[in-house]
């Protein structure tokens, strides 16, 4: 199992990234694809037609969102911590995933880094 620890600097508010993690309209709009999601602690969602699925352990409007992430059998819980701060560049994204397994290690980083937070800066870029 390994874990992932990166901060990315998105162009717009930590309040437009929180909605835009845990609002299906908007989620669609970013990902281009169909979500499901229950935004509330215990909550279950889906995108990129179930790539991604889990449920919220925490949500700390604007500041903070706490996930766990499934992968098949896994006996460990995957758990993704995603916090919002403001940046005078826009807000600064860090996310830590942990207890990913080892085969899937390098998906998830560069699904991180171009689908899931790429998606998000190119979406707040071009606007």
């Amino acid at each position: 199992m390994k874990n992932f620890k990166k901060y990315y600097i998105i162009p717009t508010t930590p309040e437009d990234i929180f909605r835009a993690l845990t609002t299906d309209i908007t989620i669609r709009l970013w990902t281009g694809d169909l979500v499901e999601i229950d935004a509330r602690e215990g909550g279950q969602f889906s995108f990129w037609d179930g790539g991604i699925t889990g449920h919220f352990i925490e949500l700390e409007p604007f500041k903070k969102i706490v996930q766990q992430w499934y992968f098949g059998e896994q006996e460990e819980a995957s758990i993704v911590t995603i916090k919002l701060h403001e940046h005078k560049k826009g807000t600064s994204f860090e996310v830590n995933h942990t207890n990913i397994p080892d085969e899937d290690y390098e998906d998830i980083v560069d699904g991180w880094d171009q689908e899931y937070v790429g998606s998000l800066i190119d979406f707040y870029t071009e606007e």
